[in-house]
């Protein structure tokens, strides 16, 4: 077949538009962090760097070759802003709200390549969804910043808190995980501080819980019920950060390098604190390389998990999580179907549920071994590292900084295939299905 024949054949679907539109925006900022004017030095960022770092905040990850606080100047700092902005919210969805402001009509492929981005089963209003985003963004990210700037106005100068609270709570709301501390130092300064914590906490939560569960909690007063969605990620969001909180508590109690110089109300903050982080946010306020192994590896499920779908978080998501435990359930039961909250689901549902979590974990044993030949690191390091790209979390254990020019591009890519997710990126290179007109006889096959 000619070029110009496998040209038209090509059709532009919209998990192809997605990733093309996602790569597009990684090579814009990695090109502007390249730029002198970025750094604080006013030396030009290696590209390699600077494609690592543009991918780290496009995918909200937070994973860092360079200390954000101190390397970039205001100029270097404000590319990553956006891109964190942008990459949180969805290329997409910011270019529908530029439409809908220039009273643009939004074509019905535009609207089917939001439905992929926002992860709905249908287009209905979607449009209506992409408005919501708008506003519930603008809100929750303004009243963080400001209750940010109030308590660092104590610290430093009020220029600089309120600078510090916009910054913090774009990347906190978005689930990106960078920080302006400077030293790789993240909230560790804030380990006991309720108000820093709290903030955060509401920040990372509100942002890793989804949008369509925002509008259903912001209408629930008026229709006084949430959807079944709403209820799956609420319970299973609140159930792991419980139980997050519990194992830290009592893995790290006695930790002198994490929780065991802190006081009992500085534990309870610091254990709650890296329960929510998890949700893929990448702040921390204890060491997290300090942290025994057991703690670590229960942060790997954890990051594994991730947050919700059509939020600013990654991972496999809680939903798929609440389906497997479910399915698991259900046939231990004896049951033929899986039921929730009185709602039986699709098998459809459950296929996708075992389907992407097959692919995720598929991923992260690919890269982690491939890793675990380019990098003289411990093993449990390089499997957190792995594990906290493909969940765009951002936290580490401090390999980062010390990765090899290969170990950058595997990592780079285990960020963009934990933001898209391998499932749409699986859609996006595949070649267009042809119909089949048969179907084989069924079979058997001895389970377990």
């Amino acid at each position: 077949m000619s070029t110009s024949s496998r040209l038209r054949k090509f059709q532009w679907t919209p998990p192809r538009i997605l990733v093309l539109g996602f790569a597009v925006i990684i090579w814009i900022g990695a090109l502007l962090l390249t730029l002198p004017v970025s750094s604080s030095s006013g030396e030009r960022l290696p590209l390699l760097d600077a494609l690592f770092t543009a991918t780290s905040a496009t995918c909200v990850t937070g994973l860092v070759v360079v200390d954000t606080g101190t390397y970039f100047s205001v100029f270097g700092q404000a590319v990553l802003a956006v891109l964190i902005q942008v990459g949180g919210l969805g290329f997409m969805t910011m270019t529908t709200l530029f439409a809908l402001l220039l009273k643009k009509r939004i074509t019905l492929k535009e609207r089917l390549i939001l439905q992929e981005a926002m992860n709905q089963g249908s287009m209905e209003g979607i449009v209506r969804l992409i408005r919501k985003v708008a506003i519930y963004s603008l809100t929750i990210e303004g009243i963080g910043a400001l209750l940010f700037a109030i308590r660092w106005s104590f610290d430093m100068e009020p220029g600089r808190a309120v600078y510090f609270g916009v910054w913090h709570a774009i990347s906190m709301f978005n689930n990106a995980g960078f920080d302006l501390f400077g030293e790789f130092r993240s909230l560790t300064l804030y380990a006991d501080d309720p108000v820093v914590n709290l903030v955060a906490m509401g920040l990372i939560v509100s942002g890793g819980l989804g949008f369509a569960v925002l509008s259903d909690l912001a209408e629930f007063p008026k229709r006084r019920r949430l959807s079944l969605h709403s209820k799956a990620v609420l319970s299973m969001t609140g159930f792991l950060i419980a139980v997050g909180a519990v194992v830290i508590f009592a893995l790290e109690y006695s930790n002198g390098k994490t929780l065991g110089s802190l006081d009992v109300s500085g534990k309870f903050w610091a254990s709650l604190f890296q329960s929510v982080t998890p949700r893929t946010a990448g702040a921390n306020t204890i060491d997290i390389a300090g942290l025994s192994q057991a703690t670590q590896f229960f942060i790997v499920l954890l990051m594994f998990i991730g947050a919700s779908p059509g939020s600013t978080g990654g991972g496999i998501k809680t939903t798929t999580f609440t389906v497997l435990i479910g399915a698991m359930l259900a046939m231990i039961r004896g049951k033929e179907d899986v039921v929730l909250f009185r709602h039986r689901l699709a098998g459809e549902r459950i296929y996708k549920a075992i389907t992407l979590t097959m692919f995720a974990l598929l991923l992260v044993v690919v890269m982690t071994m491939a890793l675990s030949t380019t990098e003289d690191h411990h093993f449990l390091m390089i499997l957190f590292e792995v594990t906290s790209a493909f969940g765009t979390v951002g936290l580490s254990m401090g390999l980062t900084p010390d990765l090899t020019d290969i170990g950058k591009i595997l990592i780079s890519l285990t960020m963009f295939a934990g933001r898209l997710g391998p499932v749409t990126l699986a859609y996006a290179l595949r070649p267009k299905p042809d119909k089949e007109l048969y179907r084989y006889p069924e079979g058997r096959i001895t389970i377990g």
